[in-house]
């Protein structure tokens, strides 16, 4: 069975682009536009591997990595961001300090995204 993935990103062209790429690899991906909505998603059926985005709407995603690691400590996370008030950098390196595993940031190669994702799914 493909593993699952979920990606979180307000951004469409973000998520139908990790999307096409992930599903081209062999894996089964769910999309969620905030991290309100990707929690909600994952906790009604966890996911093998989440990748979100750090800036969001409604609940940002430094919040909903705190979130995933209280509802499981191993889920793989993988953080990506392009900044905000702050430069992208700090940003990443919260989430790396919040759990997790890997981090890019925006703009970001594909093959340097679904390279973690075989890193981190056995």
């Amino acid at each position: 069975m493909a593993s699952r993935l979920l990606v979180i990103d307000d951004d469409q062209q973000i998520r139908i682009l990790l999307r096409k790429t992930l599903e081209t690899s062999g894996y089964s991906v769910e999309e969620a536009t905030d991290g309100r909505a990707g929690f909600a998603l994952y906790a009604a059926d966890p996911h093998d591997l989440v990748i979100t985005d750090l800036i969001m709407p409604e609940k940002e995603g430094l919040e909903t990595i705190q979130d995933l690691r209280h509802y499981n400590p191993e889920v793989k996370i993988i953080a990506i961001s392009g900044g905000g008030s702050l430069p992208a950098d700090n940003y990443l390196h919260m989430a790396e300090c919040f759990g997790a595993q890997r981090i890019f940031r925006k703009p970001f190669r594909v093959e340097d995204i679904l390279t973690a994702v075989r890193e981190l799914l056995p």
